[in-house]
C-alpha cells in the first residue's frame, strides 16, 4: 500500500507542474487522497466487507469531493487532477497511467447487476467534465476531450471530441501531450477543412477551364477576321 502511495506521489510530480514538495502533495492533493482511500476500501470490498467499504468510500467522498465506488478497479499511477465532482461507478476499470480531470463521470446505463461501466485503457486522458457511459472500452493512449459525451468504444490512439463524441484516428500522441487539450483534433473540423480544401481545388480547376474557353473564343474571333 505504501509502495503504491509513494509511486502515486512521484507520478504527480511528473504530471503536475504546480507540485512543489512532498508535504504539499501528500496533504493538499484530494485526488491522491481519494485514490489512496479507494485502494483500502477496494481491499475491504474484495473481502465482502461491503458496508465498511461503502462507508469508507462515503467518507472519502465527503472529504475530497470525489466519488469512487469501492467495487471499481484502478490501475497504478492513476492521477485525478482537480478532481471535484469525479464519479467512478462500481464496475468501472481504469488502467495504468490514466489522467482524470475534474467532473469526469464513468457511469452505467443498465440496472442489471452486470458489467455496466466503462473500461479505460492505459495512458488515457479524460478531459474536464467528460462523460463516458456504459460498458464500453476506451483504448490505450486515447484522449477524450473536455465536456465530451462518449457512448461507444474509442479505439487505441484515437481522440473522442464533442456531444455526442466523434472519433478521430491516427493523431500523433507525441505532439498531443496530456495538458495540451487545445491540440486535440476535432473530426468535424477536419471534415469541414477537407471539404473546403476540395472546393478550393475545384474552383481553381473551373477558373482555369473558363480561362481556356475564353482564350479559344478570342482565338476563333481573330481567325474569323
Amino acid at each position: 500500500m505504501f509502495k503504491l502511495l509513494k509511486e502515486d506521489i512521484k507520478n504527480i510530480f511528473n504530471e503536475d507542474p504546480a507540485a512543489r514538495s512532498w508535504p504539499e502533495v501528500l496533504f493538499c492533493y484530494p485526488g491522491l487522497h481519494a485514490v489512496a482511500i479507494h485502494r483500502f476500501s477496494h481491499w475491504l470490498w474484495e473481502r465482502k466487507l461491503y458496508f465498511f467499504a461503502r462507508f469508507l468510500s462515503h467518507v472519502s467522498r465527503f472529504l475530497t469531493g470525489i466519488e469512487i465506488h469501492p467495487g471499481a478497479k484502478l490501475g497504478r499511477r492513476v492521477f485525478i487532477d482537480h478532481g471535484m465532482g469525479v464519479v467512478i461507478g462500481e464496475t468501472s476499470e481504469v488502467g495504468d497511467d490514466v489522467l482524470i480531470y475534474k467532473g469526469v463521470l464513468l457511469g452505467g446505463t443498465s440496472l442489471k447487476k452486470e458489467k455496466r461501466h466503462p473500461t479505460i485503457g492505459n495512458n488515457v486522458v479524460l478531459g474536464s467534465n467528460a462523460i463516458i457511459l456504459g460498458a464500453i472500452k476506451v483504448g490505450d493512449n486515447a484522449r477524450v476531450g473536455a465536456a465530451s459525451v462518449v457512448t461507444h468504444d474509442v479505439p487505441a490512439n484515437a481522440t473522442a471530441v464533442g456531444v455526442p463524441a466523434r472519433i478521430s484516428l491516427g493523431y500523433n500522441a507525441e505532439e498531443v501531450t496530456k495538458l495540451e487539450h487545445d491540440k486535440l483534433p476535432d473530426p468535424i473540423t477536419e471534415a469541414m477543412k477537407f471539404v473546403l480544401d476540395e472546393q478550393i481545388k475545384y474552383e481553381k480547376k473551373l477558373n482555369s477551364a473558363i480561362e481556356e474557353i475564353r482564350k479559344c473564343i478570342e482565338l476563333n474571333k481573330k481567325n474569323e477576321k
